[in-house]
């Protein structure tokens, strides 16, 4: 079966796989819906989902010691893991005070936020392509969150704040992936995240039954596979081909969202949504051939 997939075009492997990937990410957000609907506190989701990220390089840890550790950017380490910690607070929140739909359409507009900063903080050239798919994103946050809109403000902003802090982790990471091995980027990022996130789920922790916790070692076991899909859909393939594919995770995400939930967003926030998911396409695409 191997064998068979990996004789396949590059692109194929790298759509197959990226879209593998979204479908791991809509899981992830259904989860968290799932389990805050089930009482199960933000902070105890992030911990568990910290936890499976060390999880996973465990084995590296293993064959290299402590080693794996070592470097000479411990602060940009530490900034990418409070990012992360960030991040996935907030976009957890989102999940419970948004839509599935909303909340994910405006975590796309991360893209935009990076694009925003690429230039002073990378020193990136950012072309016209990059910038007008940014200015189509905020023009569709704008239709959403128009006056008298029924969406949820506090909610929005939440969502917003997740996005933008998304930006501190490619934003960093980039600048570790210039002189850091992968292995030791990814080991940093389990060990600092579990260990901020430790103290805000024990401040919040409450009793877990045999379900719960069995659902919480099943997501964070999971959920760090998306990093890995996606980073070989992207070895797979050309990235302007395969990273659209992604965004197929609003399907999923809006369909479980009305079947299961019964969230049906009004037809303002269905055209805004259109116009961000335009926008972070624009910029994937032409980020994609930039590079």
């Amino acid at each position: 079966m191997r064998t068979r997939f990996a004789a396949l075009p590059g692109n194929l492997r790298g759509a197959i796989l990226m879209s593998l990937g979204a479908m791991v990410f809509a899981a992830e957000a259904l989860f968290i819906r799932w389990m805050s609907d089930r009482g199960i506190p933000t902070a105890t989701q992030v911990l568990f989902r910290a936890a499976g990220q060390l999880v996973w390089v465990t084995p590296l840890i293993v064959a290299r010691g402590f080693s794996l550790f070592r470097t000479d950017r411990p602060f940009m380490h530490l900034l990418r893991g409070m990012s992360s910690v960030l991040t996935w607070g907030l976009y957890f929140i989102s999940f419970t005070q948004l839509s599935l739909a909303a909340a994910t359409v405006l975590s796309f507009t991360n893209v935009m936020f990076t694009t925003m900063l690429a230039r002073p903080v990378l020193g990136e050239r950012v072309g016209a392509a990059r910038w007008a798919g940014t200015l189509l994103g905020l023009l569709g946050v704008a239709v959403m969150l128009r006056p008298g809109t029924d969406l949820p403000l506090g909610g929005a902003l939440v969502a917003l704040g997740a996005a933008l802090t998304w930006c501190g982790i490619t934003l960093t990471s980039r600048m570790l992936a210039r002189t850091e091995p992968t292995g030791t980027i990814v080991a940093w990022v389990g060990l600092v995240t579990t260990a901020f996130t430790l103290p805000f789920a024990i401040a919040t922790w409450q009793p877990i039954g045999p379900a719960d916790f069995a659902i919480l070692v099943f997501f964070g076991l999971f959920t760090p596979g998306i990093i890995w899909l996606l980073t070989e859909a992207l070895r797979a393939g050309e990235a302007s081909a395969v990273a659209p594919f992604q965004y197929l995770r609003l399907v999923v995400i809006a369909g479980f969202g009305w079947a299961v939930w019964g969230e049906a967003p009004d037809g303002w926030t269905w055209l805004g949504s259109a116009v961000i998911l335009s926008g972070a396409v624009v910029i994937t695409i032409a980020e994609a051939r930039r590079r």
